[in-house]
């Protein structure tokens, strides 16, 4: 298994791309992507050679209600027997939930047992923090945990097998969460000699309080572990921090974004240098925009393949998303990576990604395709009338942010893949 690391940075220009046609990206080499058969209809289907990565808040949900094209794609991706006709990965940046729960909730949105048909799989299903499960050599560190939801259970999941959380720590040592008066102290507490020293910090998803727990893992960074006694000089490097979710911004039933677990960790890297005068920095950064996160979806969709015995290889993905400064961002810089890794050449990488294992792949492309039901706006700014939403650690290039196609729904990206491969529709 060889050592690399997670994430990709391309350093430039700072800018937001919300153009609604297909965009100029094609000058930086993203519209390789055609397949360049033509659109007549297959008289019958072939093993398929494509598949799809598709997000889901904002493209196939908004907080807990379906969009209303997304059944009718999803119904169009089935057989008659109501099997997948190609492979299918739901790739989400979501992580305060279990992932045989996220399975089951999107196979009931997508109404499954109401029409008989397959009902999707926990494998069939990535959060933000899935691929965390490769990094083994924090496994059995004694992990701050923050998040919301099954943190533990989640963290467990992941090969985590000693995790203390936000609220035990708190617990162990009252004083440090002064925030709210109705929780401070009234009395205080003996400092505890017998607290375990934490040895990372592992950050699932947003937090409920804020103040608490960006308090708190302050703390455990500024004490090595220790946030009971304090250090007189603060250590560098600190502890290690492995994070996921890097979405400042998500869509769910307001008509405005929301804060997404990016907005967090801008808080937490802000308040890190203002104090210590020095960068936070991330042994890992997993979910879209993530390299990793996309070798991942690719690995699973392999497997689903061979599972249902297609035997042709899956050349090429289609990722679809709401969110070009993740979804879109992530998905080119993917398709990027497989365009110089089969011309031999070596992708810059940026961060310590823990070790990564070196699956066999035979995808070629992987296609990004922009829908307007969630983040993106049609008709909204151009990319340099606007800041950068992207996390710091990938630095900005223009072109990544440029679909290769945008389209109003789910379904019209799901014609538009259909079209592009010469299937029937």
């Amino acid at each position: 298994m060889a050592a690399v690391s997670c994430a990709v940075a391309f350093r430039g220009a700072r800018g937001l791309c919300g153009r609604a046609a297909r965009p100029a990206a094609a000058a930086a080499g993203l519209r390789g992507h055609r397949s360049g058969r033509t659109y007549a209809a297959v008289s019958a289907e072939s093993l398929p050679t494509f598949g799809f990565l598709l997000d889901i808040d904002g493209v196939l949900v908004r907080g807990h209600r379906v969009i209303p094209a997304a059944l009718e794609a999803f119904h169009r991706l089935l057989n008659p027997q109501g099997q997948l006709r190609v492979p299918v990965v739901f790739v989400t940046n979501a992580g305060n939930v279990l992932q045989h729960r996220k399975a089951q909730e999107l196979s009931a949105l997508l109404g499954c047992k109401a029409r008989r048909q397959a009902e999707v799989e926990p494998d069939q299903v990535i959060l933000s923090h899935s691929p965390l499960k490769l990094f083994a050599q924090y496994h059995d560190k004694r992990m701050l945990v923050s998040g919301q939801g099954p943190v533990v259970e989640n963290a467990r999941a992941l090969g985590f097998r000693n995790v203390v959380t936000v609220e035990e720590l708190r617990m162990a040592f009252p004083v440090l969460d002064m925030v709210d008066l109705e929780r401070r102290p009234t009395a205080t507490p003996l400092l505890r000699s017998d607290f375990p020293a934490i040895e990372g910090v592992l950050l699932l998803g947003e937090p409920v309080r804020w103040e608490t727990s960006l308090q708190l893992i302050v703390d455990v960074l500024l004490s090595n572990g220790n946030p009971g006694t304090g250090l007189a000089t603060a250590p560098y490097p600190h502890l290690p921090v492995l994070a996921s979710n890097m979405d400042l911004l998500w869509m769910a039933e307001a008509k405005m974004p929301r804060f997404g677990h990016g907005t967090f960790l801008l808080c937490l890297e802000a308040i890190y240098q203002k104090l210590t005068g020095k960068e936070l920095h991330y042994e890992a950064l997993m979910g879209k925009p993530s390299l990793l996160t996309y070798r991942y979806a690719e690995q699973l969709i392999r497997q689903q393949a061979e599972r249902r015995g297609w035997t042709a290889p899956i050349r090429r993905l289609y990722a679809v998303g709401d969110n070009p400064m993740s979804d879109v961002y992530g998905a080119n810089l993917f398709h990027q990576y497989l365009q110089m890794a089969e011309r031999g050449v070596q992708a810059e990488r940026q961060g310590a990604g823990g070790p990564q294992k070196q699956w066999p792949s035979a995808t070629r492309s992987c296609v990004s395709i922009l829908v307007c039901t969630g983040v993106h706006r049609p008709g909204e700014p151009g990319s340099r009338e606007q800041p950068f939403h992207g996390h710091r650690d990938f630095g900005f290039s223009p072109a990544l942010l440029q679909a290769s196609h945008v389209v109003s729904d789910v379904h019209a990206a799901v014609r538009l893949a259909f079209r592009e491969e010469g299937w029937p529709w």
